[in-house]
């Protein structure tokens, strides 16, 4: 069955938005959690927009769930991550000025750097996903420098319509099939929906869905216990 991992750093965006201490991202991890949340998903970025380290030491402490921690591939990052010690380690790309992740990492382009930064993740007992795009060459990049987990990116496929948003799931499928074959574990997320998750759902061996907008926007009507429970039945459906 695949299971949930929920995003809640939009939660956070509305409490920095007045700079004050709520809503607190680690309270509405607990109502997540009730919702049947499998995991808790946090980006800790660079500029500190949202997710702050407060938030991702407390979130270690107190959930009972496994906690992703994304994250850059920077000596910043690394030292907080084997200290906080998250279930796993997701890396990401990470622009400044980017409103949202643009796409996955593009691990072919240092494949020396990122062995030896997995490899120091490794050594603190840290489980590593590289959020990528489906691209065979990018799965096969990420298994050489040690990753045991890869997130695919669905960005594309979520904004994409008819016979272009069937290339796209397409190859999420032929992605996941392939990383499945070499016996890493698959994820995916972004840009999922309510309406549009369901056929990502349904692929053989998707291990986990990171999904966080979308939750936090239905929740404004019916609460995040709610929200992530409706998202949860969808898709469990499979």
């Amino acid at each position: 069955m695949v299971t949930l991992g929920v995003n809640l750093d939009h939660i956070a965006n509305v409490r920095e938005a007045r700079k004050t201490n709520e809503p607190d991202p680690v309270q509405f991890a607990f109502l997540a959690e009730l919702g049947g949340a499998d995991s808790i998903t946090v980006h800790l970025r660079e500029d500190r927009r949202h997710i702050q380290d407060r938030d991702l030491f407390l979130l270690k402490e107190t959930i009972k769930t496994k906690l992703n921690l994304e994250m850059a591939a920077t000596e910043e990052m690394l030292q907080i991550a084997k200290k906080v010690r998250p279930n796993y380690v997701t890396l990401v790309p990470e622009k400044r000025e980017e409103v949202t992740t643009e796409g996955g990492l593009d691990i072919n382009a240092d494949k020396e750097f990122y062995a030896k930064f997995v490899g120091d993740l490794k050594n603190s007992s840290i489980l590593v996903s590289a959020f990528i795009d489906p691209d065979i060459s990018q799965i096969q990049s990420s298994q050489e420098v040690g990753c045991e987990i890869i997130e695919l990116h669905t960005g594309s496929y979520a904004i994409s319509k008819d016979q272009e948003q069937k290339n796209e799931l397409m190859r999420i499928k032929e992605a996941t099939f392939f990383a499945s074959d070499h016996n890493l574990i698959v994820n995916a997320g972004h840009g999922l929906t309510f309406q549009n998750v369901e056929k990502i759902a349904s692929i053989n061996n998707i291990n986990e869905l990171n999904i966080g907008h979308s939750i936090v926007s239905r929740a404004l009507a019916i609460g995040l216990e709610n929200s992530v429970r409706e998202m949860k039945t969808l898709i469990s459906k499979n």
